[in-house]
């Protein structure tokens, strides 16, 4: 009687947990047919995408941008040449391997081009930088390297590259060192008398001035 008891008990089991599979790969199936087309390619873009930061405007020169009031009306020249226009560019910065058409898009100037063939505006310029330079781009994102102003627990604002470093010459010039300040004790008119102390010559230019607007 038990080993029947045993023997049915089992087959029961077995019947409930097919049935259970059997409709969570239903529920499964419908609910994959229920999304919309191209959702999961969206979900994994979002999962892997690069979160935008708040920056200033980039630092164009003067009348400059957009570049397409004067490229629209030109046929892109994709030759690698030197340049007749902006000939007060000079590109060093891994010259050997790149070219202008790189970086910036030859069909939309007023867009610079990932490596992929995105366009992005140039206030992402650092997705474009981040491309070559990962590791700086991971500081920077972390507020290690560059300038990044805002609240620790807020809104935050960061620096572009190009902010501090000269996008077709990025490295820094060297700086001519400065001698150091003068130690208090060494100042020369530390223990002299107001008339031993000669007049600041900026009191004489602030006189001048203040005569002239009478």
């Amino acid at each position: 009687m038990r080993v029947k008891f045993n023997i049915f008990f089992t087959g029961f089991l077995a019947v409930a947990l097919t049935l259970f599979l059997s409709l969570n790969v239903m529920a499964s199936n419908e609910e994959e047919q229920s999304k919309p087309a191209g959702l999961e390619e969206k979900i994994k873009s979002r999962t892997h995408a690069v979160p935008d930061f708040f920056v200033p405007p980039p630092p164009f020169s003067e009348d400059i941008f957009p570049c397409s009031e004067c490229h629209d009306e030109l046929e892109p020249d994709e030759t690698r040449r030197e340049l007749a226009f902006h000939d007060e560019i000079v590109l060093r910065h891994a010259e050997e391997q790149r070219w202008c058409l790189d970086c910036h898009n030859p069909n939309n100037r007023d867009k610079l081009r990932l490596a992929s063939g995105q366009l992005i505006l140039f206030e992402k310029s650092y997705l474009l930088c981040g491309q070559c330079h990962g590791t700086i781009f991971r500081d920077w994102k972390a507020g290690v390297h560059g300038k990044r102003t805002g609240y620790w627990n807020g809104k935050k604002q960061y620096r572009l590259c190009v902010h501090c470093h000269n996008p077709h010459d990025p490295k820094f010039k060297p700086l001519h060192p400065l001698p150091p300040p003068i130690r208090p004790e060494d100042l020369k008119y530390t223990k002299s008398s107001d008339d031993e102390i000669p007049e600041n010559p900026l009191e004489k230019l602030l006189e001048a001035e203040n005569k002239d607007a009478k």
